[in-house]
């Protein structure tokens, strides 16, 4: 009877221990995670999301993952299509959808994302905040010289992003009040925020705006410029004294599969969100509530 007992305690135990090693829980710890997950969307979020798809994907050796960016308005058209199973966005869905296809779509918010405004350091000499009555005469076009705000005399030239980008919706919402037409006197165009930094970093008399994820590789020849004396910083967005910011939303068509629901999962891990704060993301749990109930 003892050995018999003894049998049934080791069987049991032995069990648990392959039950554990079969628990795919989405940390990656495991290894059980498999299949593939495709993801396009938010230049914004790129950075992190494609941080998180190597890592995650070195603890699941069975998951492929594919990240691509192009923009919010983009992700969220190819994942209603089915083209992929993750649209991230700057803006909630409805901003750049219909309300029924919005009513499709299952919101995730991972992260918050402030929009900084930046100039060329020529510029950033002399120009170190700008309200926002002036922003909107730049980004309207009656505003068309620095020195009309203090800066050298010289042709603003705006550095854009087109109309499917989500950092320019929110640039346009809370930096402009929902100003329509923002391309001033003389702008230029890029659905990349490299290209974007590039461009500002090299051509005086620009004027763009950028996620702060962006602002760890911007460069000396670039500058920062505040919004009504505030910075754009993390700390200001979470005492909801800056205003250009916005949730960082991971859109799925329904409900998630176990895969994407696994990734997901990992995005908002606490690990993952401390390395989000890092690379210049927001944590949404730090937000006032006040700032919280802004959006």
């Amino acid at each position: 009877m003892k050995k018999l007992i003894a049998l049934i305690i080791s069987l049991a135990m032995l069990a648990g221990v392959l039950a554990g090693c079969g628990n795919g829980n989405g940390s990656g710890s495991s290894g059980g995670v498999s299949g593939s997950i495709a993801i396009s969307g938010s230049s914004a979020l790129y950075p992190l999301v494609n941080m998180a798809a190597t890592q995650f994907k070195k603890d699941n050796a069975n998951v492929s993952m594919n990240v691509a960016a192009g923009g919010s308005g983009t992700g969220l058209n190819n994942v209603l299509a089915g083209t992929v199973d993750i649209g991230n966005s700057d803006v909630y869905a409805e901003e750049k959808l219909s309300a029924d296809d919005a009513k499709k779509l299952v919101d995730h918010k991972v992260c918050i994302i402030g929009v900084a405004v930046i100039v060329n350091a020529d510029v950033g000499a002399t120009v170190t905040n700008l309200t926002k009555d002036q922003l909107k005469g730049i980004f309207g076009g009656q505003i068309a010289n620095w020195k009309d705000v203090g800066g050298p005399d010289e042709a603003i030239t705006i550095v854009n992003r087109p109309t499917s980008s989500g950092t320019r919706a929110l640039f346009a919402k809370w930096a402009l009040d929902g100003q329509d037409g923002i391309e001033g006197d003389s702008s230029l165009q890029t659905d990349d925020s490299n290209a974007l930094l590039t461009t500002v970093g090299n051509t005086k008399g620009t004027i763009g705006y950028i996620a702060l994820s962006y602002m760890n590789t911007a460069g000396a020849n670039i500058s920062k410029v505040q919004i009504d004396g505030i910075d754009a910083t993390n700390e200001n967005i979470y005492n909801n004294t800056y205003p250009v910011w916005g949730y960082e939303h991971m859109y799925t068509n329904g409900e998630p599969n176990a895969q994407t629901k696994a990734f997901i999962d990992y995005m908002t891990s606490d690990s993952m969100i401390a390395q989000a704060e890092t690379l210049g993301y927001g944590a949404t749990a730090k937000l006032n509530a006040d700032a919280a109930n802004s959006r």
